[in-house]
This record gives C-alpha cells, sequence and structure tokens, in this order.
C-alpha cells in the first residue's frame, strides 16, 4: 500500500469497525461528535500535510497516533446531550412528542401544482402522483441517520416507506417552471442509528422523467441503484457516510458531482460507458480501474472521445476512499 493511502484507510477501518460493533451491541458511542467534533478532521489533515514527505518511522507514528486519538475521540467521547449547530444563534432544542396529533402529520398531497407540505414520524408512506406533463423532475434529499435506499420504480412520480424512530420526514413537493421538485428530508432527530431496521427509508422513481438528484447527508448509509432511471444530474454531498451508487446508460451528459468528508464512496458505471473523472480529493485514497490517467487529476475510458454520450463525475473530498468501477 502507498505511503499515501495509510491515513485515509485507518480511518475508514477504524470508523467502519465502530459502526459494525456498534450495530452489533459490543460497543457504544456517540455519532454527535461527527457534527460537534469536526475540527479533529482538519487536525488530522494538517498533522498529515506537515509530514507529507517526511518517511521516518517517527513521522508514521505521529500520523497514525493522532488518527487513533482523534477518531477515538471522535467515536468515544462523552459531552453530555449538548447539541449545538451553529448556523443557529443559540442553542438547537429539539423535543419528541409521540401524541402529537398536529394536522401536519396527515398526507396533504393531490394533484395540483401548489406545495403540499407534510410530517410524520414512526413508520409511513409517502407518495406523489405523477402525469405525463412532468418530463423533468427533481429529487432532492437531506438528512443523516438513515439509510436511504433506491433501486425499484413505481407509477407514482415518488414514493417512499420509512421505518424509523427517533426522527421526522418532511415531504414537500412544488413546481417551479418546467422542474417538479419533491424534497425529502429528516429532520428534529435525536440520535443517529446505522441499523436499518430501525432508520430506513425505501425510495422509488417513475423511470420516464428525465431525473436530477440532489443527496446531503451527514452520517448515513446511501444505497442508490440507478439503472432504471434516466438521471441528468446527480449531487451527493455527505460528511462522514456510506455511498453505493450504481449509474445506467448515461444520457447526451451525465454529469455526477460528489463532495464528501471521511466517507467510503463506491461508483458503478456500464462497462460500454464513456466516462471521465476529475479529483480533487485531498488525502483520499482512489481507485479507477479501467481508466487511463490523462492528465493531473483527470481520467477517461478508452472510448470517451469518440463517444456521443457521456458520464462526467467529478470528486472531491478530504479523507476518503473513491471507487469507481465498470460492471
Amino acid at each position: 500500500m502507498k505511503n499515501d493511502k495509510i491515513i485515509p484507510g485507518l480511518i475508514l477501518v477504524l470508523i467502519g469497525a465502530a459502526i459494525l460493533l456498534s450495530n452489533y451491541g459490543y460497543l457504544h458511542f456517540h455519532f454527535y461528535n461527527i457534527i460537534h467534533l469536526w475540527p479533529i478532521f482538519l487536525v488530522i489533515a494538517g498533522v498529515n500535510l506537515v509530514f507529507a514527505h517526511n518517511r521516518t518511522i517517527w513521522a508514521t507514528i505521529a500520523k497514525i497516533s493522532v488518527v487513533v486519538v482523534g477518531v477515538g475521540l471522535l467515536l468515544f467521547g462523552d459531552f453530555g446531550d449538548r447539541y449545538n449547530f451553529w448556523p443557529r444563534h443559540g442553542n438547537f432544542s429539539y423535543h419528541n412528542d409521540d401524541n402529537d396529533n398536529d394536522s401536519s402529520n396527515n398526507d396533504n398531497n393531490d394533484d395540483d401544482d401548489n406545495n403540499d407540505d407534510f410530517r410524520t414520524t414512526g413508520k409511513g408512506t409517502f407518495n406523489t402522483p405523477y402525469n405525463a406533463g412532468i418530463k423533468l423532475a427533481r429529487l432532492n434529499v437531506s438528512g443523516g441517520g438513515t439509510a436511504y435506499n433506491l433501486s425499484d420504480t413505481t407509477n407514482q412520480l415518488f414514493s417512499a416507506y420509512t421505518n424509523e424512530t427517533n426522527g421526522r420526514y418532511n415531504f414537500t413537493t412544488n413546481k417551479a417552471d418546467s422542474v417538479f421538485d419533491v424534497n425529502f428530508k429528516m429532520a428534529d432527530h435525536k440520535t443517529l442509528n446505522f441499523d436499518s431496521d430501525k432508520n430506513k427509508v425505501e425510495m422509488r422513481l417513475n423511470p420516464t422523467p428525465i431525473w436530477d438528484i440532489n443527496v446531503e447527508t451527514g452520517a448515513a448509509s446511501v444505497e442508490f441503484d440507478l439503472t432504471k432511471f434516466k438521471v441528468r444530474n446527480l449531487k451527493i454531498h455527505g460528511g462522514a457516510a456510506s455511498f453505493n451508487v450504481k449509474l445506467g446508460q448515461p444520457l447526451l451528459l451525465t454529469d455526477v458531482e460528489i463532495s464528501t468528508g471521511v466517507s467510503g464512496v463506491d461508483v458503478s458505471i456500464p462497462e460500454s460507458a464513456a466516462c471521465s473523472i476529475e479529483t480533487d480529493s485531498g488525502l483520499s485514497g482512489n481507485d479507477f480501474e479501467g481508466f487511463n490517467k490523462t492528465r493531473d487529476n483527470n481520467y477517461e475510458t478508452p472510448n470517451f472521445a469518440a463517444a456521443k454520450n457521456k458520464i462526467h463525475i467529478h470528486i472531491s473530498g478530504g479523507l476518503s476512499g473513491f471507487n469507481v468501477s465498470r460492471y
């Protein structure tokens, strides 16, 4: 293994092992630390930059020690229930009222193009009707502590089934100009849990429209099989998360933008698809099998120049592992 891949690889191994042990009940740690203590990643990155060209054993020990101590503090430090979100001017407070019978929990979706909004806790089903006039649709997904799965089709425009215990989902739709927006957001969640039996969203899309998909999440798991859909733009912005995306054949241009913090990212594209990759990934480890390096931080499939339809992937991140493979 190359020296520059030891640190991001070690971080991913430590976080992944801790999550697995936590899910099986062997460890308990505080996921909210990822939000509060994110500057630890700046410290780790800074130490690695300082010793970037130092190959001595002491430099390696220093880098590994900072990673172990930093990740240990991040995962196991108990700082109480001070959940402060700095975009606010004060403390962000939350409450969970299981007996909340507010009318906002009712499904107000209908066939018109006005903004529809409802919120629910626990298990629920969301549907947005499809009509032939919808040619371009945009799915906006945000929120952490959830496993988001998307693979199947529906005769609705959008449908979702939620199974969760600690959060609330905001669901809105609206039409602006020629684009129909579907907004699915998790809010007011107390804890982050990767247990798919507790916090899970199964989403389905109609395969007829052209789709723009935007995902913004913190600590989450994202499994998207998009081979059955016409995807024009896919944007993924995440923190400490796991992303597994499978793309189908491209449109004239299918644009993919991935920006992460400390994450594992796997993208699969068809063997015959023409694809280019542009990276700005800091200390991340990259694996682009089947791609030719054309210049610094740029890679292409052998058939890219002559192809009519193309996939362009732009990757940026801190301490992540990026893998783009062909199937």
